[in-house]
């Protein structure tokens, strides 16, 4: 199938971007999301395979030539650090691949395959660039980056090897990828620790990243956590983070970190917005940032009541904290360009299905009737110039817009 077609680019691409622009809406497109071809993973084993970085190139010029006129800002890959660990370290996404101490698939290697398909993702990246820089860009005039999960990190003990743990925790986070693409490798820290297990790029690869790089890093934010060091503390390592010889949990001393969630490991710690957007500012040159996604989860079940769901007032104190420390992060220099919130409306939340809710707006899955919750009444006035800092602890009604 070739997507560059007439009628392909008239049915498949027209329509909802065009929509968008007649709106008034900018359209942010991502290019990859998690989901690769079946054909391509039982072909060669998709990001664990160098083919990959060929086909990806291929379909993002597809991309770029079908509707390029209109859209003006793409990230080429969503969150690839959630991707490989989920799908090759715990083996609990697609491709679902793990060994233990992680997990117990049926095939993998979480020493070796996570960082094997990174690899090929930061190169697949890449080389979209390249192809946009070199054919695309100055005629369609827009941007392209990438977008990170990039949860903060806390020490859990005021000492100097949890501190350090810190610093392990962002170079195995963020920096995996944003240090190859930027700086041209990876962090130092992966190197030491993870030896012959982490790829080396080649001069030319090198190169390739050096001059191509990207226009802005997107930053998905939902939360902080503390930080053990493992090198000289006894953790038991079974989850991805072991690799970086670190833990992580949300308590520290019988009380957590922050009020939880509905997503079990997400905590409520505004602070942890503005200390992402800083460091991100400081390791990388104040690259222009998005805010790509930043939401609070609901947890729900066929028993829950509408109005608790609807009558979100957690949402709304998340959403003013978190928004109140991104202004202080642009205040202090930090380039900022846009927010994004997760998410419009409920949707359906990969394995968690319909049990969790992140939307702005309710969704009654049997009858798809959308009800405005709240935090939708809060943040349009805010987008309309409503103070930030309005106290909402005397539970406010739906009435209060």
């Amino acid at each position: 199938m070739d997507l560059s077609t007439p009628f392909y680019k008239k049915h498949l691409f027209n329509g909802s971007t065009l929509e968008l622009v007649v709106k008034g809406i900018v359209p942010f497109v991502t290019i990859q999301h998690f989901d690769v071809p079946k054909e391509l993973e039982d072909r060669y084993g998709s990001w664990l395979s160098s083919e990959i970085q060929e086909d990806f190139e291929y379909y993002a010029e597809v991309c770029f030539k079908a509707f390029g006129d209109r859209v003006k800002h793409w990230v080429t890959i969503n969150e690839p650090n959630i991707l490989v660990n989920l799908g090759y370290s715990i083996g609990v996404y697609p491709p679902g691949r793990c060994s233990p101490p992680y997990g117990n698939c049926t095939s993998g290697n979480s020493k070796v395959e996570p960082y094997v398909a990174a690899h090929n993702i930061i190169l697949s990246h890449a080389r979209a660039v390249n192809v946009y820089r070199k054919f695309y860009q100055e005629n369609q005039g827009g941007s392209i980056g990438i977008v990170i999960s990039s949860s903060w990190f806390e020490p859990l003990r005021n000492i100097t090897v949890d501190q350090l743990a810190v610093q392990r925790a962002l170079s195995f986070e963020t920096g995996w990828f944003l240090n190859p693409i930027i700086l041209g490798d990876y962090p130092s820290e992966m190197r030491k620790i993870l030896g012959s297990n982490l790829p080396v790029f080649t001069s030319e690869q090198r190169n390739l990243l050096l001059t191509t790089k990207l226009d802005f890093i997107g930053i998905n934010h939902y939360t902080t956590v503390y930080v053990k060091d493992c090198i000289l503390s006894r953790c038991v390592l079974n989850s991805f983070e072991g690799n970086g010889l670190l833990a992580t949990t949300g308590e520290r001393d019988g009380k957590l970190i922050g009020n939880p969630t509905g997503m079990p490991g997400f905590y409520v710690v505004p602070h942890g917005m503005e200390k992402v957007v800083m460091n991100m500012k400081e390791r990388y040159g104040n690259i222009p940032m998005y805010i790509t996604e930043n939401g609070y989860a609901q947890s729900s079940n066929s028993n829950t009541a509408i109005e608790d769901l609807v009558d979100d007032v957690e949402r709304v104190k998340f959403m003013q904290g978190h928004l109140t420390y991104l202004s202080s992060a642009i205040r202090k220099g930090a380039d900022v360009r846009g927010y994004f919130v997760w998410s419009l409306i409920d949707n359906f939340e990969w394995s968690f299905g319909h049990s969790l809710r992140f939307g702005l707006h309710h969704v009654n899955y049997r009858t798809q009737e959308r009800i405005p919750k709240l935090s939708a009444m809060w943040y349009s006035a805010f987008l309309r110039g409503s103070a930030i800092n309005k106290n909402w602890n005397d539970n406010p009604s739906l009435k209060t817009y």
